[in-house]
């Protein structure tokens, strides 16, 4: 069979489209993947072969992070605001023309389309103008539900839910008429999420019900179909071996276990504050510091001896041997923490990611804050928090609960065939 699997986005938000990817290939499958510039020399290492589309990361990650910062900070500078809201969203829109015709060319003749949440809409248009069964892959729950949001009553949650659906589509709602009637489809009436889920399309849940207690029962009327149109299978990670595993190993050897750092890849603003801030507070509580720089320089930056920065690393094989791990709260970085067993600070930037901070503190596994409102101080109070005996308990209570990462991939891509093979077509 032939797949079309897209998702635009950083190497956290690619990496559980390529874990299936590769794993249909590896069964015997023809896979195709759209991805950023960027992401696609690391997706064809996998297996699949790639094409890119969408802008480069480079021209919106640090306006995103910037204005996401400023509007939590600073929110009554709007020009700033707008001026960077600006910057980070026209590249998105102005590509939409190029992202729909890449899509549609990708998915004629295929036997499914799977896509993420950037672009989604455009990928929905192209699966209905080819006729082919279409599918989503979600690493949080981004449909309508009582969940997400713990801080308002469920009734509420699910309302603002729709709201943002509603308000996201008539936004664009210009550019997607337009682009419909170049496929030769009628205009749409409803928000997209709508419309994905009344065609009966499949809606994989690619993190773990046990994050979300509530969630399931929820849902259980899609779950109840054969296939399920909602499964939860776990977190997708290929768990790639990097050149610093052996170097990474020994100094943790070498020592008392560290507390881990990782703040992804959209990086820190300043990398020696952010340095200097992990050095302090670690010094201060007799621990060791163990930092994957990624989308941070820290060359340039001196570091005591109870500091070890490496520009990549496995998480898989480092995080077992840490006491804790502090991230910037990415859905696959979080979730690794999570089935190491580890009690987790995260210090977010973007929505999505406090939204995993407020999740890991609703687990009672950790806790989160700005990563803009941190301090020397702040992190020694956290730290002090995330390493109590009783949060190291639960943390490794809830890793036993867990789907181990080869069960996960096994379990989508038997759903993907399986549905793929139905050819529902809503």
């Amino acid at each position: 069979m032939k797949f079309v699997l897209a998702n635009w986005g950083t190497r956290g938000e690619v990496e559980p489209y390529v874990t299936v990817g590769r794993e249909l290939v590896r069964r015997g499958h023809e896979v195709h993947m759209a991805v950023a510039p960027e992401m696609v020399s690391f997706t064809e290492a996998a297996g699949p072969t790639a094409v890119a589309y969408g802008p480069p990361m480079k021209a919106i990650l640090d306006p995103h992070r910037d204005f996401w910062a400023g509007l939590f900070t600073t929110p009554w500078r709007i020009r700033e605001l707008g001026r960077l809201s600006a910057e980070y969203s026209a590249p998105l829109t102005q590509c939409r023309a190029e992202v729909a015709k890449t899509l549609t060319s990708l998915a004629d003749g295929a036997d499914l389309l799977l896509t993420g949440m950037n672009y989604e809409n455009d990928a929905l248009n192209a699966a209905e103008h080819c006729g082919i069964p279409f599918a989503t892959l979600h690493i949080f729950p981004l449909r309508v539900n009582g969940q997400l949001l713990p801080i308002l009553p469920a009734p509420l949650a699910r309302s603002a839910t729709r709201m943002l659906d509603w308000s996201a589509w008539r936004g664009g709602k210009k550019i997607e008429d337009a682009q419909r009637r170049e496929l030769g489809l009628p205009e749409a009436t409803s928000p997209w999420p709508r419309r994905i889920t009344e065609r009966g399309s499949l809606e994989i849940q690619a993190y773990d019900e046990v994050c979300y207690p509530g969630l399931a029962a929820e849902w259980a009327k899609w779950n109840e179909q054969r296939p399920p149109r909602r499964p939860f299978v776990g977190a997708l990670t290929m768990e790639l071996p990097t050149d610093t595993d052996g170097e990474v190993a020994a100094w943790i050897a070498a020592g008392t276990p560290p507390i881990c750092f990782g703040f992804g890849s959209v990086g820190v603003e300043s990398a020696a504050d952010t340095l200097s801030m992990i050095s302090s507070a670690c010094a201060q509580l007799g621990e060791r510091a163990l930092i994957c720089a990624a989308g941070t320089d820290y060359s340039n930056v001196e570091h005591s001896e109870h500091v070890k920065v490496v520009g990549v690393m496995n998480y898989a094989a480092a995080l077992p041997a840490c006491r804790a791990f502090v991230h910037h709260g990415g859905a696959g970085t979080t979730n690794a923490g999570l089935r190491a067993g580890l009690p987790t600070l995260i210090l977010w930037t973007l929505p999505d990611q406090g939204l995993w901070g407020a999740r890991v503190k609703r687990l009672k596994v950790g806790t989160g804050r700005r990563f803009s409102a941190t301090t020397e101080k702040s992190l020694v109070a956290d730290l002090r928090t995330v390493l109590a005996p009783q949060c190291l308990t639960r943390a490794r209570e809830l890793a036993t609960r867990m789907t181990k990462p080869a069960d996960s991939v096994a379990i989508t891509a038997d759903l993907v065939e399986e549905f793929a093979r139905l050819k529902p077509v809503g």
